[in-house]
């Protein structure tokens, strides 16, 4: 996959390219996006969804790191606590989904 957006306006250049083998490990591909734009945004943010205070909106997003963070780890089917280690990947992408337009700076 390639991506090329140019800088923040109404009508700004954007390209994306889809090969076959990003579809075939979609929630793979998107984590690897995903991952650094949370992080980006963890940083820089400004504010914060108006039915949470700033440190719940904090550590919302660090659940949401944390998720996407262990899906582009390679070896996290080895940890002890396999159950609990996907149940805590899940809340993360389910937040990730609760707050998608709230994703903003």
């Amino acid at each position: 996959m390639r991506v090329r957006i140019g800088p923040y306006r109404k009508n700004r250049a954007k390209h994306v390219e889809i090969e076959p083998h990003d579809t075939w490990n979609m929630d793979r591909t998107l984590a690897l996006i995903i991952h650094p734009m949370l992080v980006q945004l963890k940083e820089t943010t400004h504010g914060y969804p108006v039915d949470l205070t700033e440190q719940e909106w904090d550590d919302i997003l660090d659940k949401m790191i944390w998720a996407f963070e262990q899906k582009n780890r390679d070896d996290w089917e080895d940890d002890k606590g396999i159950k609990a280690h996907q149940e805590r990947m899940t809340n993360g992408f389910k937040l990730f989904g609760k707050y998608f337009e709230s994703l903003w700076d």
